[in-house]
């Protein structure tokens, strides 16, 4: 690891803010920090070490999130995901700084915030539990799971989760297919696995769809789940599927770093998204903007199982799936998930005026007016716009800041994630950094200067959960 790196995490890791200029972090850089370095000790040795310094990394974890959020557990009264098995979190998680109330920060300019060192943290990029590792972390609800169903281990020694779970998705999703709408949720409340596939679907997808299902679910080597001695698995391991982030073809909320930026400080968290929808998704990943969903699965075994690193994954197995014949399948599976219903909403993307309630017609005129969302989330594309855009929020907060060994740099372009099913797939952002809807609407307000009351931007959160 570059030697600025284990002093910005040292520094950060004591619990303590660094501010750097980008000029001074690059020019410090080695000509080798695209790359990892190899272990040099053996694997009892490296597993030792983590397993005893894991509970300090976790403190340190969750220490950052306390800081930033309103953890506890204040569901929405009688709001379900589409499953209606979990509720949805309601209210404003993010902390404000001493002093300063949402109206107050609203109204002052991004220049004063920043001098003010005002913004509110958990607005901030969020880092992941470990940093200087990175690599695929699951929750515990699809770690039990899979192990019970498969006797496959997710499991890290060196890390755990880190949200609380009443943060994340309903699990196991629903599932829900564009070729039979007719059946509703098709999963029977099961998880889908390499197991029960067959059962659960045959007579319902056709063979190439049952194959690219069979090749989403089994399981491939991956950077900490691998049969070598560099692995963050106490066994060696068969490895990840993709459906183990992806579950139901939803997402779980696990996450890893995106594969696209270096050095390793610098790689910013990427929450899991949901595939549904992806029939008219026409850019894929956070950054990469690939253009095909077969692009993104073929490249996804260089990116999110190997960190972009095609080196590390030549030397740990990586599964490389034909792109003639394996990945159209993968694809075509993928292309079939739909969208959860929505009843409230017309053929067109927007609200029927006989079913909403007017709180829910007064957040769409928002929507579509005063809060600029739509400029983005067209309803008529599926509340998306498949475009990438800069936020821009570099402008909030001093650049080189460094949390929890996270060098939060600006974040550039984004792609633009569909808000249909919104309320499934909380956290939200792609770093998750947002734990609620409520939090994403100041958010939101901030960054693109709204001037939204209370009653707006209670409306706004009325209007997304139709959706």
């Amino acid at each position: 690891m570059p030697r600025l790196e284990l002093a910005l995490l040292g520094t950060a890791f004591g619990g303590s803010i660094l501010a750097l200029s980008w000029a001074a972090f690059s020019d410090s850089l080695p000509p080798d920090a695209s790359y990892r370095g190899l272990t040099t000790q053996p694997f009892s040795v490296v597993r030792a070490a983590d397993e005893a310094a894991k509970p300090e990394v976790m403190r340190r974890q969750a220490e950052v999130l306390r800081a930033r959020y309103d953890l506890s557990d204040r569901p929405m009264p009688g709001v379900f995901m589409s499953g209606k098995r979990k509720a949805v979190q309601d209210g404003v998680r993010v902390k404000l700084p001493p002093g300063v109330t949402w109206d107050a920060l609203a109204q002052m300019t991004p220049d004063a915030v920043a001098e003010g060192d005002l913004l509110p943290a958990g607005f901030k990029p969020l880092p992941h539990v470990k940093q200087a590792t990175g690599g695929q972390v699951f929750p515990n609800i699809e770690i039990d799971t899979i192990r019970d169903r498969e006797a496959r281990s997710l499991r890290r020694f060196d890390v755990d989760f880190d949200l609380p779970e009443h943060f994340t998705p309903e699990f196991p999703p629903p599932i829900y297919l564009t070729t039979h709408p007719e059946l509703g949720d098709v999963s029977q409340g099961s998880l889908l696995t390499i197991k029960n596939y067959y059962a659960l679907m045959v007579g319902i997808l056709s063979p190439v769809q049952l194959e690219g299902l069979r090749l989403l679910l089994t399981p491939f080597p991956q950077e900490e789940f691998n049969q070598t001695e560099d692995r963050k698995s106490a066994d060696q391991s068969l490895g990840v599927a993709c459906l183990d982030c992806h579950s139901n073809f939803h997402t779980n909320a696990a996450f890893h770093q995106t594969p696209d930026v270096r050095p390793q400080a610098a790689r910013f968290r990427l929450d899991t998204t949901s595939l549904r929808g992806m029939f008219n998704q026409r850019i894929h990943g956070s950054k990469r903007s690939l253009r095909s969903v077969e692009d993104f699965t073929q490249f996804e075994q260089r990116t999110a199982y190997f960190n972009g690193d095609h080196v590390s994954a030549q030397r740990k197995g990586a599964n490389l799936p034909d792109r003639t014949d394996q990945v159209v399948m993968m694809g075509q599976m993928q292309d079939i998930i739909d969208f959860p219903p929505a009843p409230k909403l017309d053929p067109s993307g927007r609200l029927d005026a006989t079913k909403a309630t007017q709180r829910e017609l007064a957040g769409e005129r928002l929507f579509l007016g005063k809060a600029r969302c739509a400029e983005c989330h067209v309803p008529q594309t599926s509340f998306m716009d498949n475009m990438m855009h800069d936020l821009k929020l570099e402008r909030f907060y001093q650049i080189g800041q460094t949390v929890n060994g996270l060098v939060m740099l600006p974040d550039g372009p984004i792609k633009t994630f569909t808000l249909r099913g919104i309320k499934d797939s909380p956290p939200y952002m792609h770093d998750g950094r947002l734990l609620t809807l409520a939090d994403t609407v100041e958010f939101f307000n901030l960054v693109l200067g709204l001037k939204l009351n209370q009653q707006e931007k209670d409306d706004l959160v009325a209007y997304m959960l139709t959706l």
